[in-house]
């Protein structure tokens, strides 16, 4: 397989990979690391690729392992959530104060769900994928996926609800 060949088969799963890489290792800087080790790896067996019936999947799965084998080395102990992605000058301040203040505490929710919760929310609500490209990638089973999802889910809007709610006296 030649480098432009490469280059077509992968691109367009490259943005995916680094944003699962930053849903898992959370720092900007790590993602990236991960992403390119994992560009690496794929270009390494970039002649076993062909023998793949879903790419896409295998890339995931390959980015998927080794930033769950990163967080188990404890390299990213030391690591800050870092998010300046979501920009819009047509906020006001405050309205810009309150979204930045909302997404960090999605944010932080999101990181304190157990691993698997949070790489099936990401892989499905963020990054859209359906539950049998899920499947191949985790090797989860349907069921497991859906409760997993469920969880995260349900864990994600209590807490959400529960910050809003504090300080309401509930009748």
């Amino acid at each position: 397989m030649e480098h432009k060949s490469f280059l077509h088969i992968i691109s367009p799963v490259k943005d995916k990979m680094y944003r699962l890489a930053l849903r898992l290792l959370v720092s900007k800087e790590a993602a990236e690391d991960a992403t390119q080790e994992v560009l690496l790896k794929l270009w390494s067996r970039k002649e076993k690729l062909k023998h793949y019936a879903n790419i896409e999947a295998f890339a995931m799965t390959v980015t998927k392992n080794h930033c769950l084998d990163e967080l188990k080395s404890k390299k990213n102990n030391n690591l800050k959530i870092v998010h300046q992605n979501y920009e819009n000058k047509a906020f006001s301040l405050q309205k810009e104060v309150e979204l930045n203040d909302e997404l960090n505490w999605v944010e932080k929710i999101i990181s304190a769900l157990p691993e698997q919760q949070k790489m099936v929310f990401q892989l499905r609500d963020i990054e859209q994928y359906e539950f049998e490209e899920i499947e191949k990638i985790t090797g989860m089973k349907p069921t497991a996926i859906r409760v997993a999802l469920s969880r995260a889910r349900k864990q994600i809007r209590e807490r959400l609800t529960k910050k809003h709610d504090y300080g309401i006296a509930k009748n």
